[in-house]
Order: structure tokens, then C-alpha cells, then sequence
């Protein structure tokens, strides 16, 4: 009976190295590939574009009045309505940050 091939501790760590980066680089790709596409202009209803604007109208006001660095706050409570506005307001103002 043959006698097995002995391999070196520091080549099964190699081993070990490369199949981890492998599989990172695998799971990294299938992540980047099932990301979905952003759907692009979805319609903003009518109450959440009247909120958008007199938001930037609030912000340009205070702007104008050399307030940009304080901290504006809102608060506007809609009891019972399916429409939050809250992705509306996120996909409007995410790209000033």
C-alpha cells in the first residue's frame, strides 16, 4: 500500500487562503449582480410633492436668512393615511447629502 502525499502545514493554510478568496470574490460578485435596478421616476402623489416643496421652500427661507448651518426640524402628523411620503422624501433629498 502506498504511503499518502504529506503536505505541509504552510501549504494547507495556502490551500485554505485561496478557497476563502474565492469564495469572498464569488459572494462579492453574486451580491453585485442581484442588486435590482433602480426603478426609474415612479410618480410622486400630489401630497408628498406639495410636502417636498414647502420643505425646500423652508430650507431655502432659512439659507437665505444665513441659518444653513443651525438644524431645521419638522413634524407633521397624518393619522390614518397610507401615504407617509417617507420613501418619497428619502429619494428627494438623498442626493444633497
Amino acid at each position: 500500500m502506498p504511503k499518502p502525499i504529506r503536505m505541509s502545514r504552510r501549504t494547507w493554510v495556502a490551500a485554505w487562503v485561496v478557497l476563502c478568496a474565492v469564495g469572498l470574490a464569488a459572494t462579492a460578485e453574486l451580491n453585485a449582480s442581484s442588486t435590482p435596478d433602480p426603478q426609474p421616476g415612479q410618480p410622486v402623489s400630489a401630497e408628498c410633492a406639495e410636502y417636498i416643496a414647502d420643505i425646500e421652500m423652508q430650507l431655502a427661507k432659512a439659507e437665505q436668512e444665513g441659518e444653513e448651518d443651525g438644524v431645521l426640524t419638522f413634524s407633521r402628523v397624518q393619522v390614518g393615511t397610507e401615504d407617509d411620503c417617507l420613501d418619497e422624501l428619502r429619494d428627494h433629498f438623498r442626493g444633497d447629502r
